[in-house]
Formats: structure tokens, C-alpha cells, sequence
């Protein structure tokens, strides 16, 4: 009797052990050329985003610094709130002004939460209001599940996110805004004569390494979005939830060592044997989410394979919307990217650039069109399994569209 007993408890604390260690961190690691997934672990857990919501408000800053709304020398107001914002802060006084050039700055190396008010409150009449631009640009970007409360990350219990969306977003800012990216691997910037240093460390300890954001609070653990390049492969990954500082840093560390050296050797990976090698490592193992992951799970858009074209109508009054972009060359290149894609299986005919005027600019909609509606539908499902935008919409040539 006291054997079974003994053995039913050992059995309750493994199972304890194993739901625990899965909610514990959350994990995704993408091909960041075309967004594949090569390696996920609980990567749809809803978390705290912690600092990497900051990534948001760069984005935005960005996007204003490309449709010439903003300048790198234009100087921003500090209000009272933003001066007395909690640490991690520049230090700016209320009434004083800061450039933006060292507002962004501040806000990548030091995770600066004052400056990250600052630059809100430029663009909306509050910080909460600027949050519901975040989400809203967020749902743009297709991070279904990610709600923004404020410009910086400190803790508010209904400021969610996920890895997966967090990956997103990280590809949104890399794609879109390539000039800026470098800002990303600043190990250290000059303000008022003081040096001002940050705090990825892996810029530092991984090879490669050349961004992105790191955060902490209390409620979120240590969470990373980093992104790394050898040769001309690149993969970005973000990990979350972590209780130690080198716990992150060496999960993250083996995820992109390995998915580098898989990129090396073929773009075609074998996602199920990188998850084994990734959680299979001495230095992740303690810790590593137990979740198989296979390769339908790549967020590409490559959605079939090469036989079985589908017959679609030539010249059909329907279109997919594909995604949103700042600048029209983009938006243009994306439409092509998938249309090329999608033509391996379905017959599609043509892209076009839909130009809107939304709160925060000019936004360029990407369209492949000249569908049957069955045809765009399933296309659609498609795409969104693969956690990819898509949107079925009628093919109105009457719209605003971009001629460039």
C-alpha cells in the first residue's frame, strides 16, 4: 500500500512538474527571410510584454520618420508625466526638450520609459491613447492577440502579447524600416556628456548578434527579441517568461546557434529535429517546453505543393488582402512575393497597391486579385493557419490606387 501511494505521488509531482514547466516560458524562432517557423515552444501563450512593447512605439516613431511627419532633429516636450515615469529612465525633466534622434536612442539601449512617454505623447493627446493606436497598428500587422496599454511596457495587467506576435512584430520592424535597424546594435550612445550604456548582453556574447529588445518586470519575467545574421542567413527569436537573466540568455543563445548553422547547410529545415536538438541542449534542457512542433507549422507562404493548380476565374471579382505597409515599393514587393508563391498551386493573375489615409499616415494595402470567390476563400484559410494576414475582400477598381 505505502508503495502505491508513494508511486501515485511521484506521478503527481512529475505531471506538477511537466504542466509547470510548460507554462513557464514561451519560445519562437523564425527564418528571417520569409518568416518560417524553424523552432516554437508554447509560443501562444498569452504573457506580459514587458520592454518589448517598446518595439511598438519604434515602429510608429519609424513609420512618422519615413512619411516625413518627423524629423531626427525635431525636439520633443518632456511633460510631467513622462519625467515621472519609473525606472529604467533617462532622466529627463519636465519642460525640458529632448531630439528625437536621442529619444530613440534612449528608448533601444536604455529601455528608457520617460522617453518612451515622450515620444507617445508627441503623436496622441495621452500615452493611453497612443496605446490604442499600438493595438490598432498591431492588428494591422496581423498580432491577433496583443493588446498595448502603454508606450513602454511597464506593468499593467491587460498589456498582453505572445512570442508568436512578438516575432511578428520584430519582422515588421526589420523588413520595414532596414535604414533604422542598425539603431538596434548600439551597445552605448553619448547624452549631455555622460555614456550611456544598455542592456543586451548578447551583442556581446553571441556571434552574429545585432539586436533587438530585451525587458523585465516582476509579472513577465526576462523576455528577449533578438536577431542574429552569419553569412547572409538570419533568423530572429524571442523567448519570454524566463526567471533568470542567463536562463533567457542561454535559451535564446541555442536557438539561434542552431537554427544558424540548419540555415548554413539548407533554407529547408527539418523542424521537428531542430526542436529536438534545441530542447535536447545541456544548456536549455532544464527548462525547455516540451510541445512538437512540425513543419506545418512554418509561416510561410508557400501553401502547397507544385501539382494540382487550382482553376481560378481570369479576371475574377474577387482579391486577398495581404498586409500593410508604409511605403509603397513594399507594399508592391510584398503582392508579388505571394502572388509568386501562390501561383505554384492556384491560378492568380495580378497584384495591386490600394493607398489609404489612416491615423497614423499613409498606409499601402497589398492585393493579389482576379479571384473566384471559392478560390480566395480557401486560399485565405490557408494563409491564416499559417498565422499569416489575409483578408477576402471584392476587387473594387474604383479604389484610391497607388500608382508608382
Amino acid at each position: 500500500m505505502y508503495r502505491k501511494v508513494s508511486a501515485f505521488l511521484l506521478l503527481l509531482c512529475v505531471i506538477f512538474a511537466t504542466v509547470s514547466a510548460k507554462a513557464s516560458t514561451s519560445s519562437i524562432m523564425v527564418n528571417a527571410e520569409d518568416g518560417s517557423v524553424m523552432y516554437e515552444s508554447d509560443a501562444d501563450a498569452v504573457r506580459y510584454p514587458a520592454s518589448l512593447t517598446k518595439l511598438m512605439t519604434l515602429y510608429i516613431t519609424f513609420n512618422a520618420l519615413e512619411n516625413g511627419r518627423l524629423k531626427l532633429s525635431d525636439r520633443l516636450k518632456v511633460s510631467k508625466v513622462a519625467a515621472g515615469r519609473s525606472p529604467s529612465k533617462l532622466g529627463v525633466r519636465a519642460g525640458e526638450t529632448i531630439s528625437v534622434d536621442d529619444a530613440i536612442k534612449a528608448v533601444i539601449i536604455k529601455s528608457a520609459n520617460d522617453c518612451a512617454t515622450v515620444l507617445a505623447e508627441h503623436f496622441s493627446k495621452s500615452e493611453a491613447d497612443f496605446a490604442v493606436l499600438m493595438t490598432q497598428t498591431a492588428k494591422k500587422l496581423g498580432m491577433n492577440n496583443t493588446v498595448f496599454k502603454n508606450a513602454s511596457g511597464l506593468p499593467n495587467s491587460k498589456q498582453k502579447t505572445t512570442a508568436r506576435d512578438m516575432s511578428v512584430l520584430a519582422m515588421a520592424v526589420y523588413h520595414h524600416f532596414p535604414q533604422y535597424y542598425k539603431w538596434f546594435s548600439a551597445k552605448s550612445f553619448k547624452y549631455k556628456g555622460q555614456t550611456i550604456t544598455g542592456h543586451n548582453h548578447l551583442l556581446d556574447t553571441f556571434s552574429g548578434a545585432d539586436g533587438m529588445k530585451t525587458g523585465y518586470t516582476a509579472a513577465s519575467g526576462y523576455n528577449i527579441i533578438t536577431s542574429a545574421k552569419r553569412g547572409n542567413k538570419r533568423v530572429i527569436a524571442v523567448t519570454m517568461g524566463h526567471k533568470y537573466l542567463n536562463e533567457r540568455d542561454k535559451k535564446v543563445a541555442v536557438m539561434m546557434d542552431k537554427g544558424l548553422i540548419e540555415l548554413k547547410k539548407s533554407d529547408k529545415i527539418d523542424v521537428a529535429s531542430l526542436t529536438s536538438s534545441i530542447e535536447g541542449s545541456s544548456a536549455t534542457r532544464s527548462y525547455a517546453q516540451k510541445q512538437s512542433v512540425t513543419p506545418a507549422n512554418k509561416q510561410s507562404y508557400k501553401v502547397a505543393s507544385n501539382t494540382g493548380v487550382s482553376q481560378a476565374v481570369s479576371g475574377g471579382k474577387y482579391a486577398l488582402q495581404v498586409g500593410a505597409f508604409s511605403e509603397y515599393k513594399r507594399a508592391k514587393n510584398h503582392a508579388m512575393n505571394v502572388k509568386n508563391s501562390l501561383a505554384k498551386r492556384y491560378a492568380v493573375y495580378g497584384t495591386t497597391v490600394e493607398k489609404v489615409q489612416t491615423g497614423s499616415g499613409t498606409m499601402y494595402r497589398s492585393k493579389v486579385v482576379g479571384l473566384a470567390k471559392s478560390t480566395a476563400n480557401q486560399i485565405c484559410q490557408s494563409l491564416r493557419r499559417q498565422k499569416k494576414s489575409c483578408i477576402v475582400v471584392a476587387h473594387n477598381t474604383s479604389l484610391n490606387l497607388a500608382q508608382k
